[in-house]
């Protein structure tokens, strides 16, 4: 692994990292079910890469979550963090306000 794959990976964590502890912040002062979907997409986009990344290392063996040559984990943790926030953005955009 060479330095700038390194140290993109290295920011991808740092600032997965960041964007997972503001949504638990913001998780702990909010009790809405469109931010809180919201906040559930970006902790599971965090655990995408640290899953990533633990397979980058050799950490973890790619195969081990493969159910009948399909990827499971892979492609659950590709998936859910966007319908999570696709799910939080439509229930957000669906209220009705009253001005």
């Amino acid at each position: 692994m060479d330095l700038a794959v390194f140290a993109a990976d290295a920011a991808h964590l740092l600032f997965g990292a960041f964007a997972t502890f503001c949504a638990i912040f913001l998780w702990s002062r909010t009790r809405d079910m469109a931010w809180t979907l919201v906040i559930i997409g970006a902790i599971v986009a965090y655990a995408a890469i640290v899953f990533t990344t633990l397979e980058g290392f050799g950490i973890l063996d790619p195969t081990l979550f493969v159910y009948n040559g399909i990827p499971v984990v892979r492609i659950v943790l590709a998936n859910v963090p966007l319908l999570f926030t696709g799910i939080g953005l439509l229930l957000a955009s669906s209220r009705k306000r009253l001005r």
